[in-house]
C-alpha cells in the first residue's frame, strides 16, 4: 500500500474515532457540557489534560524551533514543563476545590464582583484566541503536507471537524475524544523517534540516544550537529544568542502563564473530588513528561538528518521530501547562482514566507517570486515542519509517515476543542447567564453555548489562515497574556485574604493591556526594530508577559492597600480553600 494510501487510511480512521466518541458521549446539559459532570476517572483525566496540555506548538513546532535555534529554544521546555509542575502541585487542587466551573467563575466569586468577572472574560477570550491561532495554523500545515491541499484549504477541514465535536459533545466529549487522541499523538511521536535513534546512535532510547555518539563516529550528537552547523556558516548549536534576562523572562513568562491558561485549569473541574484532581495532576505530569524528554532529540536528530542531505545537492537529484514539501510552500529553493545546486546557509532567503508563480524553474523547481536580496542562502525551511518531515528525512515506512500525520492532527485538534469550548463557555456562563441574561434557562444556557462555540470556530480559522507568526511563538504570546493577567489574580485570590477586587481588577487590566500593547508593538506595528537594541530591559515580546505579571502584582498590592478589604466571608472561604482534606473544618466538594 502507496504512503497516500496509508496517510488517507490512518487519518481517516482517527477522525471516525473522535467522531464516534462525540456521537456517543454527546452533553445533555450544562453541567456535561461544562465539566462532563464531575465524573471523570483520574486516568482518564490525566491522558485528557496530557492531550489538551501536549497542542501543536508541544508536538509540531517545540521541537523545530529547537532544532532551528539550539539552545535558545530550551526557552520553552523548560517554561512549560515548569509552569505545568507549578499548575498542578500549587494551584489546580485549591480551585477545584472552590468548586465552580470556569476560571472567570472563581475570579467573580472570589472577588465579589461582576466587574471582575467581565474582566476576567476579556482576559480568556485575548488568551485563547491568541492561542488557538497557533492550533489552526498547525492543522493546515498537517493538512497542506499530507492531504496535498493549501495551507488555508487544510484550515478549514479542520475548522469543520472541530466544530463538529466541540459543539456536540462539550466537555464530556471532548474529555474521552482527548483520551483518544493523546494516545494517537504519544504513539505517533515515539515511533519515529525510537526509529532515528536506532538509525543514528543505535540505541533504541531516543533520551539516552541523545547523549550517545553517533553510529560510525567518536562524536556524541550534539559534538556532531556543531560541527556540521558550523561547516555551514551556522552559529555553534550548543550556544545561545539571547541574552540571559531574556531567557529569563522568556522561561518564567511560559511557566507563569501555564498556571494561568483557562483551558487547562478547567480540566481540574471535571473529576470527582478534591483528591481525584490530584491524582489526575500526577498522571497528567508522567503522561506529558514522555514526550516532552523526548523532545531535545528528536530535534537533534532531526537537525543533523537535514544539514546531511540537503545542502550542496543538486535539485534534480534533491531527496524525494523535498520536493513533496515544496508542493505545500513550506520549503522552497531559489538557484541565485545558477548552478543547480541546493546551497544551505545562515541569511533570510525570502521575504516572509515564500510565494510562488505557476511556471517552474529549469531545474523543475517553483518558482519563488519574493527572494530577498541579497540573501545568504537559497533555501528556506519552515521550522514547523521539522518534526513532520523527520520520518521522510529519515526515509521511515510508509506507516511511520502516516502515523506522524495522525498525531500532528491530534495535538492540535485536541487542545484547539478546549480552547473553544472555555471560549463558548466563558461566553454562555460567565457573561449571558452569570450577568446579561441571569434568568434564562438551562436549554436556553447550552444552545447559547453551542452558538458562541459555532462563532469561535470561525474566528478561530481566520488566525489560523492569517498567523502572526511561528506556532510556538504565536503560542508564547498566549503565555504571556496569561501569565501578566490571570496568574497574580489566581494566587492572591487562594493565598492573600486582603486582596480584594479593586486590586484584583486593577492589575489584571494594567497586565493584560500592557503586555497585549508591547506584543502589538514589536510584532505588528513595527516589526522593523523588534530586536534587543530597541526592546524595553533587553526583553522580547515572547517573555514581556513575565513584566506584565509584575505590573499586574504591584498595581493590585498597591490599589488593594488604599481601598476596603475584602467582606469577612470572602476571607473565611479564602481559609476553607487551604486547609488539606481531613483537618476538620475542610469541604471535599
Amino acid at each position: 500500500m502507496d504512503t497516500q494510501t496509508l496517510i488517507y487510511l490512518f487519518v481517516g480512521a482517527t477522525f471516525a474515532l473522535y467522531i464516534g466518541i462525540a456521537l456517543y458521549t454527546r452533553a445533555g446539559s450544562t453541567s456535561e457540557y461544562y465539566i462532563a459532570s464531575k465524573g471523570v476517572h483520574p486516568i482518564a483525566n490525566g491522558m485528557a489534560t496530557g492531550a489538551d496540555w501536549m497542542s501543536a506548538a508541544s508536538f509540531i513546532s517545540m521541537a523545530g524551533i529547537i532544532s532551528f535555534v539550539g539552545l535558545d529554544g530550551s526557552v520553552y521546555l523548560m517554561g512549560w514543563t515548569g509552569g505545568y509542575v507549578l499548575l498542578a502541585m500549587c494551584l489546580a487542587p485549591y480551585l477545584r476545590k472552590f468548586g465552580k466551573f470556569t476560571v472567570p467563575d472563581f475570579i467573580g466569586e472570589r472577588y465579589y464582583s461582576q466587574t471582575a468577572r467581565l474582566v476576567a472574560v476579556v482576559c480568556v477570550i485575548f488568551i485563547s484566541f491568541t492561542y488557538v491561532a497557533g492550533q489552526m495554523r498547525g492543522v493546515g500545515i498537517v493538512f497542506s503536507r499530507y492531504l496535498e491541499v493549501d495551507i488555508n484549504t487544510g484550515v478549514v477541514i479542520g475548522m469543520c471537524i472541530v466544530f463538529f465535536y466541540s459543539v456536540l459533545g462539550g466537555m464530556k466529549g471532548i474529555t474521552y475524544t482527548q483520551v483518544a487522541q493523546y494516545c494517537v499523538m504519544i504513539f505517533a511521536y515515539m515511533v519515529p523517534a525510537i526509529y532515528i535513534s536506532m538509525m543514528i546512535t543505535g540505541n533504541p532510547i531516543p533520551q539516552l540516544g541523545f547523549g550517545s555518539d553517533v553510529i560510525g563516529t567518536n562524536q556524541s550528537v550534539l559534538e556532531r550537529l556543531n560541527g556540521l552547523s558550523t561547516e555551514l556558516g551556522f552559529n555553534t548549536y550548543t550556544d545561545g544568542s539571547k541574552s540571559t534576562i531574556d531567557v529569563f523572562f522568556i522561561t518564567m513568562a511560559l511557566m507563569v502563564g501555564t498556571a494561568g491558561l483557562p483551558h487547562v485549569i478547567v480540566r481540574f473541574f471535571t473529576t470527582p473530588t478534591v483528591r481525584a484532581a490530584r491524582l489526575s495532576a500526577g498522571y497528567a505530569l508522567l503522561f506529558i513528561a514522555i514526550l516532552y524528554t523526548t523532545a531535545p532529540a528528536i530535534a537533534a536528530f532531526a537537525r543533523i538528518n537535514l544539514l546531511s542531505s540537503i545542502p550542496d545537492t543538486s535539485y534534480t537529484e534533491a531527496p524525494q521530501w523535498v520536493k513533496n514539501w515544496e508542493k505545500s510552500g513550506l520549503i522552497a529553493w531559489m538557484d541565485k547562482n545558477g548552478d543547480g545546486k541546493i546551497q544551505y546557509g545562515p541569511g533570510a532567503p525570502f521575504v516572509g514566507a515564500p510565494t510562488f508563480s505557476a511556471e517552474k524553474g529549469v531545474s523543475g523547481e517553483r518558482v519563488v517570486t519574493n527572494a530577498a536580496t541579497p540573501a545568504a542562502t537559497e533555501l528556506y525551511v519552515d521550522r514547523d515542519i521539522m518534526v513532520l518531515a523527520n520520518p521522510e528525512i529519515a526515509n521511515l515506512p510508509g506507516w511511520v509517515i502516516a502515523l506522524i500525520a495522525a498525531g500532528g492532527l491530534a495535538a492540535a485538534l485536541s487542545t484547539a476543542a478546549g480552547l473553544l469550548l472555555v471560549i463558548s463557555t466563558s461566553i454562555s456562563h460567565d457573561l449571558l447567564k452569570s450577568s446579561l441574561m441571569p434568568n434564562i434557562g438551562e436549554k436556553q444556557e447550552l444552545l447559547a453555548a453551542r452558538c458562541a462555540a459555532g462563532v469561535a470556530v470561525v474566528v478561530a480559522g481566520l488566525f489560523g489562515i492569517y498567523p502572526p507568526a511561528f506556532v510556538a511563538q504565536v503560542v508564547a504570546f498566549a503565555f504571556g497574556l496569561a501569565a501578566a493577567s490571570f496568574f497574580p489574580a489566581i494566587v492572591m485570590g487562594i493565598f492573600s485574604k486582603k486582596m480584594n477586587k479593586e486590586g484584583a481588577i486593577a492589575g489584571m487590566v494594567v497586565g493584560l493591556a500592557f503586555t497585549f500593547s508591547y506584543i502589538v508593538y514589536f510584532k505588528f506595528v513595527n516589526p522593523a526594530i523588534d530586536n534587543a537594541e530597541h526592546w524595553w530591559l533587553g526583553v522580547s515580546a515572547e517573555g514581556i508577559g513575565t513584566l506584565g505579571m509584575l505590573l499586574n502584582f504591584a498595581v493590585a498590592v498597591l490599589v488593594a492597600k488604599v481601598t476596603a478589604a475584602p467582606p469577612e466571608h470572602i476571607q473565611h472561604i479564602i481559609e476553607d480553600i487551604r486547609i488539606p482534606r481531613g483537618a476538620g473544618a475542610a469541604i471535599d466538594h
